[in-house]
């Protein structure tokens, strides 16, 4: 098979180059080079010339308000099956769930649980046809593309999963309609989805495909991009949701071009620690909802279990009537989580004290012990502070400053706070006590969860008021 000629352009200033080089002789950029492909024909780009006057306008091309049909604006979202993952991928008038023809990349570091995430998709997704047709086959199978696993290893993992007593599926639709794709080429795959139609594309992963009209390797730029874009056009024009499963980078960010993020409608990130039990599944970008929801999952024997109510879990473990540990309230979405978070002040032994955070920002470490030495006289500046969010999580709205500037001088006196009370608000650099938003829904989440008192701007204005109505 004959191969389409490439050409490798960079990225920063245009330049063309015939073979590729780590540093474009152009602008000196590193790493810029992307492999492209090139149109070779010159009658085309004859035609071009001789036709782009008769081109520069063209009325079909221009659509006026009045014209646009509404009515075929209109979608119907399909549930997953799993209502954490739905509230991330978003909701309207039609539901909530996947949109058909939405393409969705998913990253996570490696061993998060995105295969696993993405097979109890395929299992609750069987398990619903089960449930509606009772033992009928589905006309519109669930094409998954093994790039990384064999099928024998997914198969394993989907027994895993059946093993919950709640789901059942039916032998023969197991069978039959779940396919498994092992071809690298992405040419072949596109064949592949044209020919089964199936109800939901995933591509485990993205690095793994190819084509042949490019020489670059499997995860390449270039190749990242033209695969990307080919099973796009295909998916997009058949109206089936896809899921694109992406590495990570070594700085945490998804492998491949940034225009690889603007190709698709969503992004979600799952995230948590690998030793945790939390799993977080986060949307970066989302055409078809909001950007600000989280799902939290659990880790279980056989797989990822929602997490209904994440306050409890990030509760249940905390230390009560022990210094430095304060219950914060924030808000990720439109969901309240009470959250513990806990801090470690000692003496420092070294020339400069350190400030270490675990789900918390160091700047705000740092901000909170200035204004706390600067405002309520705490002498913090010789100290070691360690600060640390329970249950992995990471927060970064300021509506947990006051919890963190409790909990510090707590930690310092060696004097617990009271049992049930929760600290919703920020610190200002004069020392006082700010507003949030969303505040009578963290106050009924609080009290929901048998939290009795409310620490915050409306009890007191400043945070040496809170000090010394606390006994700190």
């Amino acid at each position: 098979m004959s191969k389409s000629s490439s050409v490798y352009i960079c990225q920063s200033c245009g330049g063309s180059f015939p073979k590729w080089s780590g540093q474009c002789p152009n602008c000196g950029e590193w790493n810029t080079l992307v492999e492209t492909l090139k149109d070779s024909s010159s009658k085309k780009s004859s035609l071009r010339s001789a036709n782009s006057a008769a081109k520069a306008y063209d009325p079909s091309t221009v659509v006026r308000f009045a014209d646009v049909d509404l009515s075929k604006m209109q979608y119907q979202r399909v549930p997953t099956g799993i209502s954490e993952f739905d509230r991330v991928l978003g909701q309207d008038k039609s539901g909530e769930g996947m949109v058909p023809g939405a393409v969705m990349l998913i990253g996570g570091e490696p061993g998060i649980g995105k295969s696993t995430l993405l097979t109890q998709l395929v299992v609750q997704l069987l398990h619903k046809q089960y449930t509606a047709a009772q033992g009928a086959e589905l006309r519109q199978p669930i094409l998954y593309v093994a790039g990384e696993e064999s099928p024998n290893q997914i198969a394993l993992r989907i027994k895993r999963i059946l093993n919950d007593e709640h789901i059942k599926i039916d032998e023969k639709i197991l069978n039959q309609d779940l396919i498994f794709a092992t071809t690298p080429d992405v040419d072949q795959l596109t064949s592949i989805i044209e020919k089964e139609k199936p109800c939901i594309v995933i591509v485990d992963s993205i690095q793994t495909l190819t084509t042949e009209d490019l020489l670059g390797s499997s995860g390449s730029v270039g190749q990242l991009r033209e695969s990307t874009e080919r099973i796009i056009e295909h998916v997009k024009k058949m109206n089936i949701p896809t899921f694109l499963v992406g590495h990570v980078t070594k700085e945490g960010t998804i492998a491949g071009p940034k225009v690889l993020e603007h190709m698709v409608d969503a992004v979600l990130e799952l995230s948590g620690e690998r030793t945790g039990q939390l799993r977080l599944l986060r949307a970066i970008k989302n055409r078809f909802g909001a950007t600000d929801e989280v799902g939290v999952f659990q880790i279980v024997e056989n797989g990822l279990a929602e997490v209904k109510n994440p306050s409890e879990i990030f509760l249940e473990q905390s230390e009560k009537n022990k210094p430095g540990s304060a219950t914060v309230c924030v808000v990720e979405g439109t969901r309240p989580l009470l959250i513990e978070v806990q801090a470690l002040v000692v003496e420092s032994q070294l020339a400069m004290p350190r400030r270490v955070g675990r789900g918390v920002q160091l700047s705000r470490i740092q901000v909170l012990a200035a204004v706390l030495q600067k405002h309520a006289h705490i002498p913090l500046g010789s100290a070691d502070i360690f600060l640390n969010v329970a249950g992995g999580f990471s927060i970064t709205e300021p509506a947990v400053d006051l919890g963190l500037a409790v909990a510090m001088v707590s930690s310092y006196r060696n004097v617990a706070l009271p049992e049930g009370t929760v600290f919703i608000g920020e610190v200002g650099l004069l020392g006082e006590v700010r507003n949030v938003s969303f505040m009578e829904r963290r106050i009924k989440e609080a009290k929901r969860l048998g939290f009795t008192r409310v620490i915050s701007r409306a009890v007191h204005p400043s945070l040496t008021s809170v000090l010394k109505t606390l006994g700190l």
